[in-house]
């Protein structure tokens, strides 16, 4: 799938939650700007970074460099929850961000990350308390 297109398919699914969410809660004003990501309105974000193969990773990473990558990702106020590297696939990033900052995070990426990396994004949430309690539940039968 193409960049243009994920891109679109996330906004889509992003835009369907956060009306969910803002339907089955109180109403209260969107989160304006550098508003800190709260229980209301945080998203997690799971980026691929898939590297160019084709390429030494030194030539890369002058890349990254020369179009500021390294000082522009992730921005200020975006959690990074991890941030990994996937051998022969590149680096994966999973971010907390308000919603509202989901452009943002966006345009630093297109802005300085294509290139060396082509990009996936996956709208994500953790699931791990809700796993476990099945699992604990389920062995404890």
């Amino acid at each position: 799938m193409r960049p243009a297109r994920l891109t679109l398919t996330m906004v889509a699914l992003l835009t369907g939650a956060l009306a969910l969410t803002s339907a089955t809660t109180a109403q209260t004003s969107p989160p304006q700007g550098n508003a800190a990501p709260t229980a209301d309105n945080a998203v997690l974000l799971t980026v691929f970074f898939k590297h160019d193969q084709s390429r030494p990773l030194n030539e890369l990473n002058a890349q990254l460099e020369k179009q500021g990558y390294y000082k522009s990702f992730p921005p200020p106020g975006v959690e990074v929850v991890s941030w990994y590297v996937m051998m022969g696939i590149g680096q994966v990033i999973t971010l907390r961000l308000p919603a509202s900052r989901l452009r943002e995070v966006n345009r630093v990426i297109e802005d300085t990350a294509w290139g060396p990396y082509r990009t996936e994004f996956y709208p994500t949430y953790d699931y791990k308390a809700v796993g476990m309690a099945q699992h604990d539940k389920a062995t404890s039968n």
